[in-house]
């Protein structure tokens, strides 16, 4: 069989998979085994613009009201335990796909859910989770019109899996996306790195501490908003979910074909996270975070952009932690403390347990 890469319509896909290679945890994590799998997997068999375009949602065009674009997105979450500090299994579910809705310049409307129950599941926990449901859905402004449920036998699930896709209405005049980063754009944050992955780890009680850090998860469309109506030229938002902030850099400097540079001592961390990843020898830049986005802006509309973001609820930290540069393409720099330059790669494998 060819190692060589397969080139489909524009679009540059890894070697096919291996006949004997298996599915294993790292290629749920959102870095580069991930990309692979759609690489050599799914893009092959459901190639399209859309989805070619690697956004974490479609721009769609619309026949509807005044020819609006459309912006479709579906996820699946999975967590550990349901329950953890500032969020939940509903929660996440909810937000995580007003964000990604979002991230394109859309408002979200519609969201629709499915649930995978297993048996012996107590009522009283699936009542809370639909609950919390209800309540991130009414703070994001957007209705659940459609669902199915499905149960399996004790043992096949974690208690339960729901999965959810939204649809929204892309703003007139945006063109927002990761193919749209240009040279001398600042690299924005909305704030503090690592707070969900780092919580979620809490719970399970893997810190070997006692620790009051709580997840980030939040619906962040209203921040977006804000956002927009500062700038019309805002070129790329993305949440840094699995994978963290380094691997959706990464994700954009490839569509893009730019370059990144972070400056190390702008990047906001919390001393209980920076505390809890230097224990556990982890990277704050690969932790996952579920309410936090990164914007790349037109410089002179930077500070614009950023007074509107600190204005809001989810915005109020946010800070400019770095800038797109013309080379090296494809590649994100991080500029030290020391004044020395390292390059951060995209995740490779899996460096957490799933906690999102």
């Amino acid at each position: 069989m060819s190692d060589q890469s397969v080139t489909i319509e524009g679009a540059t896909c890894a070697p096919p998979l291996p006949h004997n290679e298996q599915i294993v945890m790292g290629h749920g994590a959102g870095g580069r085994m991930s990309h692979q799998l759609i690489q050599k997997a799914f893009l092959p068999a459901f190639d399209n613009p859309a989805l070619r375009a690697g956004d974490d949602a479609a721009s769609l065009e619309s026949n509807l009201h005044h020819a609006q674009r459309l912006a479709i997105s579906t996820d699946a979450h999975v967590v550990t335990p349901l329950f953890f500090p500032g969020g939940d299994i509903g929660r996440l579910a909810v937000c995580g796909t007003v964000n990604d809705v979002a991230m394109l310049g859309a408002k979200p409307l519609y969201l629709t859910a499915g649930f995978i129950l297993e048996e012996g599941l107590p009522m009283e926990t699936l009542q809370r989770v639909i609950a919390s449901m209800k309540s991130a859905a009414e703070e994001a402004g957007v209705q659940i019109v459609a669902g199915d449920t499905k149960v399996v036998q004790k043992g096949k699930a974690d208690g339960l899996y729901i999965t959810t896709a939204g649809v929204g209405v892309v703003r007139a005049g945006a063109k927002i996306g990761g193919a749209q980063a240009k040279a001398d754009d600042v690299v924005i944050l909305s704030g503090s790195l690592g707070d969900h992955g780092i919580a979620v780890l809490g719970a399970r009680g893997e810190l070997g501490f006692q620790s009051a850090i709580q997840s980030d998860v939040a619906p962040l469309n209203h921040l977006i908003e804000a956002m927009l109506d500062a700038s019309n030229n805002i070129h790329v938002l993305r949440d840094p979910t699995r994978g963290g902030l380094a691997t959706t850099l990464n994700e954009i400097a490839t569509q893009s074909n730019v370059g990144i540079l972070l400056d190390e001592t702008a990047l906001p961390i919390r001393p209980e996270v920076g505390a809890a990843c230097e224990m556990l020898g982890f990277d704050p830049l690969y932790i996952a975070n579920e309410g936090k986005l990164v914007a790349m802006v037109a410089r002179e509309d930077a500070e614009s952009v950023l007074k509107a973001m600190q204005a809001t609820r989810y915005g109020e930290d946010a800070c400019i932690v770095g800038e797109v540069t013309d080379a090296p393409r494809g590649r994100v720099l991080l500029k030290t403390a020391l004044g020395s330059t390292r390059v951060v790669d995209m995740l490779s494998g899996e460096m957490l347990p799933r906690i999102c």
